[in-house]
């Protein structure tokens, strides 16, 4: 495989050390592997990749450099929510339940007919988890509390109370 004079096998590695995409790290990786002298075939046992797809990649970085070998935007379905109503979603979400949502924490229901009766769009339960982890939420969730949850009471109680367990002193064996 012939690869181009772009960059030294230094800088590829220097780049492909560097790249925070790691498919494109790879692909990097894959060109400074033929630029050392490697087969296809060698570099198709190293990698896992398939020969065509070796072939590919070396033939764009040589016809175009390393830009050529960052993945190409897809077409995809659109978003049902609009862009520029996420930053209003986000600060519902971050507010906590409203006394009408009648629940003390968010479940993927509740943010489900949050987005059907507020903004007009209907999402599934999978489909809410994606816009929720693509939006940087994470699953873990609080503790839910009562509305009517007195936390001075409930601190005082664990002031004051003593502990309803107590270590045992010797070892007791199950068999025995």
């Amino acid at each position: 495989m012939t690869v181009k004079n772009n960059h030294t096998i230094k800088q590829l590695l220097s780049l492909a050390k560097t790249e925070k995409d790691k498919h494109l790290a790879v692909r990097i990786q894959v060109v400074a592997l033929a630029k050392q002298g490697l087969t296809c075939p060698a570099i198709v046992k190293m990698t896992g990749y398939c020969r065509r797809t070796i072939q590919k990649w070396i033939a764009r970085y040589s016809q175009y450099g390393i830009k050529a070998l960052s993945d190409k935007p897809r077409s995809g379905r659109p978003v049902r929510l609009p862009i520029d109503q996420y930053d209003q979603f986000c600060a519902r979400v971050d507010a906590g339940p409203n006394p009408s949502d009648r629940t003390a924490t968010f479940y993927g229901r509740d943010i489900q007919q949050i987005l059907k009766k507020e903004y007009g769009v209907v999402y599934s339960l999978d489909g809410i988890y994606k816009l929720l982890h693509r939006l940087g939420y994470s699953c873990l969730r609080p503790r839910p509390r009562h509305n009517k949850a007195d936390a001075v009471a409930q601190e005082a109680f664990k002031k004051t109370s003593q502990r309803g367990w107590m270590a045992s002193r010797e070892r007791i064996l199950a068999s025995e």
